[in-house]
Protein backbone atom coordinates (compact mmCIF):
# COMPACT_ATOMS: atom_id res chain seq x y z
CA UNK A 1 0.00 0.00 0.00
CA UNK A 2 1.03 3.55 -0.77
CA UNK A 3 0.10 6.68 0.59
CA UNK A 4 0.55 9.79 -0.64
CA UNK A 5 0.01 13.47 0.59
CA UNK A 6 0.50 16.58 -1.94
CA UNK A 7 1.69 20.17 -0.73
CA UNK A 8 2.89 23.32 -2.34
CA UNK A 9 -0.34 24.74 -4.21
CA UNK A 10 -1.69 28.08 -3.91
CA UNK A 11 -2.80 31.34 -6.05
CA UNK A 12 0.39 32.47 -8.19
CA UNK A 13 0.18 35.15 -11.23
CA UNK A 14 0.40 34.27 -15.11
CA UNK A 15 3.85 33.96 -15.54
CA UNK A 16 5.12 32.65 -11.83
CA UNK A 17 6.40 29.29 -10.92
CA UNK A 18 5.54 26.93 -7.97
CA UNK A 19 6.86 23.70 -6.82
CA UNK A 20 4.18 20.97 -5.94
CA UNK A 21 5.53 18.04 -3.54
CA UNK A 22 4.26 14.35 -3.10
CA UNK A 23 5.13 12.39 0.36
CA UNK A 24 5.16 9.04 -0.43
CA UNK A 25 4.86 6.31 2.28
CA UNK A 26 4.51 2.72 2.65
CA UNK A 27 7.04 -0.18 1.11
CA UNK A 28 8.58 -0.03 -2.47
CA UNK A 29 8.44 3.35 -3.26
CA UNK A 30 11.64 2.98 -5.70
CA UNK A 31 9.91 0.46 -7.77
CA UNK A 32 7.13 2.70 -8.39
CA UNK A 33 5.94 4.95 -11.51
CA UNK A 34 4.58 8.38 -10.55
CA UNK A 35 2.93 11.14 -11.64
CA UNK A 36 1.03 14.18 -11.88
CA UNK A 37 -2.51 14.67 -12.62
CA UNK A 38 -4.84 17.19 -12.74
CA UNK A 39 -8.71 18.26 -12.97
CA UNK A 40 -10.03 21.63 -13.70
CA UNK A 41 -13.81 22.57 -12.62
CA UNK A 42 -16.21 20.72 -14.81
CA UNK A 43 -13.24 18.91 -16.68
CA UNK A 44 -12.16 15.31 -16.72
CA UNK A 45 -8.68 14.66 -15.06
CA UNK A 46 -6.03 14.92 -17.46
CA UNK A 47 -2.16 13.39 -17.13
CA UNK A 48 0.20 16.08 -16.58
CA UNK A 49 3.70 14.09 -16.14
CA UNK A 50 5.31 10.90 -15.06
CA UNK A 51 8.78 9.73 -13.60
CA UNK A 52 9.31 6.27 -13.51
CA UNK A 53 11.04 3.94 -11.13
CA UNK A 54 13.76 3.98 -13.85
CA UNK A 55 13.94 8.15 -13.72
CA UNK A 56 12.85 8.68 -17.01
CA UNK A 57 10.03 11.06 -17.39
CA UNK A 58 7.69 11.94 -20.00
CA UNK A 59 5.00 14.60 -19.79
CA UNK A 60 2.01 16.32 -21.51
CA UNK A 61 2.39 18.47 -24.42
CA UNK A 62 0.33 21.32 -22.76
CA UNK A 63 3.28 21.80 -20.07
CA UNK A 64 6.18 20.00 -21.67
CA UNK A 65 9.15 23.02 -21.64
CA UNK A 66 7.22 24.67 -18.64
CA UNK A 67 7.06 21.42 -15.86
CA UNK A 68 9.85 19.46 -14.50
CA UNK A 69 9.22 16.20 -12.42
CA UNK A 70 11.59 14.77 -9.88
CA UNK A 71 12.04 12.34 -7.39
CA UNK A 72 14.06 11.69 -4.60
CA UNK A 73 14.65 8.09 -3.83
CA UNK A 74 15.93 8.50 -0.65
CA UNK A 75 13.58 10.85 0.67
CA UNK A 76 10.59 9.26 -0.79
CA UNK A 77 9.24 12.11 -2.59
CA UNK A 78 8.08 13.36 -5.54
CA UNK A 79 8.30 17.29 -7.21
CA UNK A 80 6.40 19.06 -9.94
CA UNK A 81 8.77 22.16 -10.86
CA UNK A 82 5.95 24.49 -12.56
CA UNK A 83 7.16 27.69 -14.69
CA UNK A 84 5.81 29.65 -16.84
CA UNK A 85 2.37 29.27 -15.13
CA UNK A 86 -0.89 29.80 -17.51
CA UNK A 87 -4.27 30.18 -16.15
CA UNK A 88 -5.31 27.21 -17.85
CA UNK A 89 -2.94 25.49 -15.46
CA UNK A 90 -5.62 26.56 -12.75
CA UNK A 91 -6.54 22.85 -11.35
CA UNK A 92 -6.40 20.00 -8.70
CA UNK A 93 -2.99 18.72 -8.59
CA UNK A 94 -3.48 14.98 -7.75
CA UNK A 95 -0.25 13.06 -7.40
CA UNK A 96 -0.24 9.17 -8.36
CA UNK A 97 1.87 6.42 -7.75
CA UNK A 98 1.46 2.91 -9.85
CA UNK A 99 4.06 0.42 -8.50
CA UNK A 100 5.52 -1.80 -11.27
CA UNK A 101 4.45 -4.98 -10.11
CA UNK A 102 0.74 -4.21 -9.35
CA UNK A 103 -0.02 -1.63 -11.59
CA UNK A 104 -2.23 -0.32 -8.98
CA UNK A 105 -2.94 3.21 -8.64
CA UNK A 106 -2.62 5.21 -5.60
CA UNK A 107 -3.87 8.82 -5.33
CA UNK A 108 -2.79 11.62 -2.68
CA UNK A 109 -5.90 14.00 -1.87
CA UNK A 110 -4.87 16.85 -3.82
CA UNK A 111 -3.68 20.17 -3.73
CA UNK A 112 -5.12 23.62 -5.58
CA UNK A 113 -3.02 25.64 -7.98
CA UNK A 114 -4.53 28.84 -8.91
CA UNK A 115 -2.84 30.81 -11.66
CA UNK A 116 -4.53 34.34 -11.32
CA UNK A 117 -3.86 37.93 -11.41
Amino acid sequence: QVQLVESGGGLVQPGGSLRLSCAASGRGFRLTDMGWFRQAPGKQREWVATITSAGSSIYADSVKGRFTISRDNVKNMVYLQMNSLKPEDTAVYYCNGRPIMSRTDYWGQGTQVTVSS
